[in-house]
């Protein structure tokens, strides 16, 4: 097939997507639900990369808010405790569909419904028993893994290594339902090969005076560097982390590249955005008639390592050339 050909057949394809979604007789109603971003940064404009493109990529396959589309915003505000009260509010209000993650507030939704679709975003939800599996999820739920697996860790601890080749202890910041079990010891083990031994700074909340705590503890402990995880009460508070690892001389491996826009030291990430793009799309084959269980969950393909100078001199650091050569993005 010709270039332009298939270029117009791409144009047209989402063309008739968009008709789809424009002609529906009534609104689709659906929920997001966030453990802690405030709902109102869960917009177009607000909430980070990933969110932007989510709901960009919802207007590009035709709900526009407000004509097409009803969206009802729900954030726990880092408090894990409301999870299940607000999942039942949610489902009372029978919405077409619900957007959520990580794990722990999907299984707060699971233990509620088993017929509204939900669409999340999951850390290793087969192993997390969440699925039946990756390619057929099975019930009332798909989407998105954030992880692919302990290798993208191990390659995380690397590259922190290699920029800082005098540290001999890290904390894992991580809550706690993302750090215990056999991801723990995994962890600990591939930090150990590098010569490095791994503390774990588990916040009981997402909140920022528990992250504030966590990086109290760090400076009393003299941690030499700072391992981020993925989990979204963390993202929420993205550019707290930042300052605070500024203001205690803690270089940052961080797992999404706003982390670094935000002032980390440097990424090793997946695409986010495009994530929560393949969400977007798994909301629109869903609300044209698509069981949920058969989406297949989608895992991330795309990485690239981002390093801010700009911190490194804050940190006074110097990364060595062959790092920084490898870099896909480098911020002045």
């Amino acid at each position: 097939m010709r270039r332009r050909e298939f270029t117009a057949g791409v144009l047209m394809l989402a063309a008739m997507e968009r008709a789809r979604a424009q002609q529906r007789t009534t609104p689709a109603r659906i929920a997001i639900f966030h453990p802690a971003i405030p709902v109102a940064s869960l917009t177009e404009t607000g909430g980070g990369s990933a969110w932007r493109a989510f709901f960009g990529e919802l207007r590009r396959l035709g709900y526009v808010e407000g004509q097409n589309l009803l969206i009802e915003r729900y954030s726990a505000e880092g408090h894990h405790e409301r999870y299940a009260d607000i999942a039942r509010k949610i489902v009372d209000s029978s919405p077409d569909l619900i957007v959520t993650g990580p794990n722990p507030a999907v299984l707060a939704f699971k233990a509620v419904t088993s017929t509204i679709p939900v669409v999340a975003f999951m850390i290793d939800p087969l192993k997390g028993g969440l699925i039946e599996s990756l390619a057929r999820p099975g019930g009332n739920l798909t989407g998105i893994t954030l992880d692919p697996g302990i290798e993208l860790w191990g390659k995380r601890l690397e590259l922190l290594k290699e920029a800082v080749p005098s540290i001999t202890e890290a904390a894992f910041l991580s809550m706690r339902e993302g750090w215990e079990g056999s991801f723990e010891q995994a962890m600990r083990d591939n930090a150990s090969r590098i010569g490095i031994s791994l503390v774990s700074m588990l916040p009981s909340a997402g909140t920022p005076g528990e992250i504030e705590r966590a990086f109290a503890e760090m400076a009393a402990h003299r941690i030499g560097a700072v391992l981020i995880s993925g989990e979204g009460d963390l993202y929420a508070n993205r550019q707290l982390i930042a300052e605070l690892a500024q203001k205690h001389g803690l270089p940052t491996m961080c797992p999404y590249r706003d982390y670094v826009d935000a002032g980390g030291l440097m990424a090793y990430w997946v695409d986010l955005a495009e994530l929560l793009k393949r969400m977007a799309r798994d909301v629109h084959q869903i609300l044209g008639g698509v069981r949920p269980g058969d989406i297949p969950i989608y895992q991330p393909t795309k990485f690239g390592l981002m390093i801010s100078l700009k911190t490194a001199k804050v940190l006074g650091l110097t990364l060595p050339p062959a790092l920084l050569s490898r870099a896909d993005e480098l911020i002045e």
